[in-house]
């Protein structure tokens, strides 16, 4: 059984749409069935957004599954979630936002050594196709000098 300790949840697709700029690691509000469920592993950062709503920060696209003994106590699992930031970091972010082509993008979903539920998120620019060919030529050439100085 899953201590719930070592979950880690990646958005793997996101590295590769968008040119990272900048990563916050951020606290989630979640109800009690979202948590225990979260602690199973039942997550999905795909699709996953940040929005500004009235100065707070939202995640949207986020999928939780519903906990298989939540009864009529379960959540929705994509649901909008508020996201706990320094108000600096939020006036930041919300600042950086104004920018054309910018945008906040979930990257890895897990739980901290309290037992809290943390999402780190990316202010991204979205990357052109050209622009992607190249990433997976860089991330191939690593690749290789790491095989060689491996040997």
């Amino acid at each position: 059984m899953n201590d719930g300790k070592n979950i880690s949840i990646k958005n793997k697709r996101a590295t590769y749409d968008y040119e990272m700029l900048d990563t916050y690691v951020a606290g989630i509000v979640l109800s009690g069935t979202e948590i225990k469920s979260l602690r199973l592993g039942k997550a999905s950062l795909t699709d996953c957004y940040c929005y500004f709503n009235d100065h707070e920060l939202f995640v949207r696209g986020m999928n939780i599954s519903e906990y298989h003994w939540g009864s009529y106590n379960n959540h929705m699992p994509k649901r909008d979630r508020k996201l706990l930031l320094q108000r600096r970091e939020l006036a930041k972010l919300e600042r950086a936002l104004q920018d054309k082509g910018l945008t906040i993008v979930g990257l890895k979903l897990f739980i901290n050594d309290k037992g809290l539920a943390k999402l780190q998120i990316g202010l991204g620019r979205g990357r052109k196709s050209y622009d992607k060919r190249e990433y997976i030529k860089e991330k191939d050439a690593r690749r290789e000098l790491e095989r060689v100085f491996r040997k």
